[in-house]
């Protein structure tokens, strides 16, 4: 392969990815980290794309698919019922992890009334609590992408790998029986380290992510504690997901959990009225009180006194 199609092969799959690291992009082409920083080092100074630390991110991708604003648009009602019905799972003052996502950004919009520490990569999320006073945010280093909204690189990675939290809400490209994948190397990286970082992971995935790969792996289901979804998502890739014992949540049109992908929550039957019980009748004692003799006569004098009493 030749420098100049090495170069066009970079540059195509940073169009798919928008930035990388450096060892995905030298997978990427099969050569050495240095020669692909010599060749980034060229496209760089052409204007295609910008170095980074530890990558390279592209100056002007030809869509706006990885825009956060207009990502936020895709699966709106959707995101919206996974996002109240996964913050119902956090309790108060617990520590928690918020991935970069934008169903994340649904899901931290419905904690703004609990007490918490958050701990997070992205923008939108750490705006979203920048005047709480209830809520403590932790916002990771890392080199920022405006158009992401997420800070990413070996300085996010190293923030997660000092914490601990009980509980991470992430999100990811697709799930099949496999595992979690997700799009970016770099977002991987963090995502690894938040995984590690949490006593308790739950990942929230609109039904579109359903048996879908996306370009890099995660992490096998054995890392997961639970998945939220949508009452859309496929009924056989639910019920398969769950015979792996692990949790699946689905979140109906209504914004409550159902107990199946397909059909709504049902309401639950009022008990059946039981026969009315014959009440005992309690018996009343009368207890003759001994006649006391009055000093002087008096009319209508009260010769005998009836006590009653409860058994």
């Amino acid at each position: 392969m030749t420098a100049e199609e090495r170069q066009h092969r970079l540059e195509a799959h940073l169009q798919k990815v928008e930035f990388a690291s450096l060892e995905e992009l030298a997978q990427q082409v099969g050569v050495s980290a240095s020669t692909v920083r010599r060749d980034l080092t060229l496209l760089e100074e052409r204007g295609t794309l910008r170095r980074t630390h530890g990558g390279a991110r592209l100056l002007n991708p030809r869509s706006d698919e990885f825009t956060f604003s207009t990502r936020d648009t895709h699966q709106l009602d959707e995101k919206e019922a996974l996002g109240r019905l996964c913050a119902s799972l956090v309790k108060p003052r617990q520590s928690v992890i918020i991935d970069a996502g934008t169903t994340c950004y649904h899901v931290a919009r419905y904690l703004e009334s609990q007490t918490l520490q958050i701990v997070t990569n992205s923008l939108p999320v750490a705006n979203l609590f920048a005047s709480s006073q209830r809520i403590e945010v932790v916002v990771s280093g890392g080199v920022i992408y405006p158009r992401l909204g997420v800070m990413v690189g070996p300085l996010a990675v190293e923030a997660f790998q000092k914490i601990h939290a009980d509980v991470a809400i992430m999100s990811g490209g697709g799930i099949t029986l496999e595992g979690i994948t997700n799009s970016h190397a770099l977002l991987i990286d963090i995502q690894r380290a938040m995984l590690d970082a949490a006593s308790k992971v739950i990942v929230c995935l609109d039904h579109t992510k359903f048996g879908r790969q996306s370009v890099a792996h995660l992490c096998g289901l054995d890392r997961i504690d639970t998945i939220v979804t949508d009452s859309a998502a496929p009924t056989e890739l639910v019920v398969a997901l769950r015979a792996k014992d692990l949790e699946v949540l689905v979140a109906g049109p209504d914004n409550t959990q159902s107990g199946s992908p397909t059909m709504e929550t049902q309401p639950v039957p009022a008990a059946p009225e039981s026969p009315a019980r014959e009440v005992p009748q309690r018996r009343i004692r009368a207890k003759a009180a001994p006649v006391v003799e009055p000093t002087a006569p008096a009319p209508e004098a009260l010769t005998s006194v009836t006590e009653i009493s409860w058994d």
